[in-house]
């Protein structure tokens, strides 16, 4: 009889890494990477790991030197290309700090592009930590596969959002006083998606929304929803009607632009 597979498959550990990745490069690692992968995961010399470094997509590399305080690891070959992902970009009023986190570590799991904070009127929240922000994506990014990070980028008030959007790029305006049906509104294209805080929009917020050309008010249903509830429901909508959800090949994407 044929041998029973494993179960649960053995899975190897990803590490997004700064460095350029290549075939025979070795990659120095620093003290809290260093810790991790030889005293919390008990990586020895000759253990095999993935490493992506945002650009050129998933390597295998095995641990190839270890001392006190740090960790040689050298490339083996290239498992994956770098991904293709579709050109969405989330303008978000930053909520409190868990909810953002928890924000910014799904719109990462989902495949969003850019991440762009945005302040309102009502914004509760006007100070974040990008670099918490970011570390949040590289974790996100290291458990669901991506090899290429989101952008995020400093946060900007929404009249210069809007004054500096590009009239071919959709914006989608989440709109919790009504708006299309995401079946009716969502388009293949470039797009943005704008959610707004905790208390909505103001009624001059939202007429300078409608105002800006490409933007389209859509609604995200019939209850109320809260900030990150509702810009991950968006972000899903979209990427079913328009992004990489769809079949291989029908979602356009960074590298196609």
């Amino acid at each position: 009889m044929p041998a029973t597979p494993a179960w649960p498959p053995r899975s190897l550990i990803r590490l997004f890494v700064r460095e350029s990745l290549a075939p025979g490069a070795q990659v120095e690692l620093d003290s809290a990477q260093a810790h991790y992968l030889g005293n919390v995961m008990r990586l020895a010399v000759g253990g095999e790991l993935l490493l992506f470094d945002g650009q050129s997509g998933e390597w295998q590399a095995r641990v190839a030197e270890v001392g006190k305080k740090r960790m040689t690891l050298a490339v083996d070959r290239r498992t994956k290309p770098a991904e293709a992902v579709p050109d969405l970009c989330l303008a978000f009023a930053p909520v409190k700090r868990a909810q953002t986190e928890w924000l910014i570590e799904k719109a990462t799991e989902l495949g969003v592009a850019r991440l762009q904070p945005v302040i309102t009127r009502r914004t509760i929240v006007e100070r974040i930590k990008l670099e918490r922000l970011e570390a949040i994506a590289i974790e996100a990014a290291e458990q669901c596969g991506r090899t290429l990070l989101p952008s995020i980028t400093d946060p900007i008030p929404l009249d210069r959002l809007l004054a500096g959007h590009d009239a071919g790029r959709i914006l989608y305006f989440a709109d919790e006083t009504g708006g299309a049906t995401l079946a009716e509104t969502i388009r293949p294209g470039p797009a943005t998606i704008l959610i707004g805080p905790e208390g909505g929009f103001t009624p001059e917020e939202r007429d300078a929304i409608r105002a800006t050309p490409g933007a389209r008010t859509i609604s995200l249903g019939p209850r109320i929803l809260r900030a990150e509830t509702a810009a991950l429901a968006a972000i899903t909508g979209w990427m079913v009607l328009a992004g990489d959800w769809r079949s291989p090949g029908l979602a356009p994407s960074l590298r196609d632009s």
